[in-house]
């Protein structure tokens, strides 16, 4: 009796972003919502984390998404802003006041009891406003997520290599991100690729210099 055999793994090609990826975005940031692992089972809504980590990116900094796509479509991306603090206000401006209109601001009263739902729409009517102090020495922030299907394979490092020289291109002197401390193989990625830990806390920040 022989051994089942792997099917070959798909070629992946990195390319910028389109505007028919917008659903990829969102899918596959529910499915890796979790720190890193599918959260689709923690959200009613499948739309709403997107909403708010992935597709604004998308829409309104196309020139700075990149994803990475093989024979089954679209697995992962690296998106970014390159000026953090004009991303917020274009959120506060275009993005979010729809997105007010159809999701209630939850009661803070009664937040023990809130649903992961809940969470997200708090921070759509009340979004974080990034730090002076972290935007002066790195004003772009990004995210990227991979589907299992094309990690450990070194299309993680091509993406944030990519987006690194494009925001460097674009005249940025530094970089951040956020990840939570449970998603270690996330951290451990970073250590290798040279970034550096600025904070810690509920949710780790870290970021690099680009000149």
């Amino acid at each position: 009796m022989t051994a089942p055999v792997d099917p070959p793994e798909s070629p992946v090609r990195i390319r910028g972003y389109r505007a028919g990826d917008l659903r990829d975005l969102y899918r596959i940031c529910l499915q890796t919502g979790d720190s890193g692992v599918d959260a689709t089972g923690l959200f009613r809504d499948p739309e709403l984390l997107g909403h708010v980590n992935a597709a604004p990116y998308g829409v309104l900094e196309p020139s700075l998404a990149f994803v990475a796509e093989d024979g089954t479509g679209v697995g992962g991306y690296c998106l970014a802003a390159l000026n953090t603090r004009a991303f917020e206000e274009r959120l506060e401006q275009e993005w979010l006041p729809p997105l007010r209109s159809r999701y209630a601001d939850p009661d803070v009263a009664e937040r023990e009891r809130w649903t992961r739902d809940q969470e997200i729409a708090y921070v759509i009517h009340h979004p974080w406003r990034t730090e002076d102090d972290l935007i002066a020495d790195f004003p772009s922030h990004l995210h990227i997520d991979l589907l299992p299907r094309v990690q450990g394979r070194g299309i993680g490092r091509q993406l944030i290599e990519l987006q690194l020289a494009t925001l460097r291109d674009r005249g940025s002197h530094g970089v951040h991100f956020h990840v939570r401390p449970t998603n270690r193989r996330a951290l451990s990625f970073y250590d290798h690729l040279g970034f550096t830990w600025l904070r810690t806390g509920h949710s780790h920040v870290l970021g690099m210099r680009l000149r």
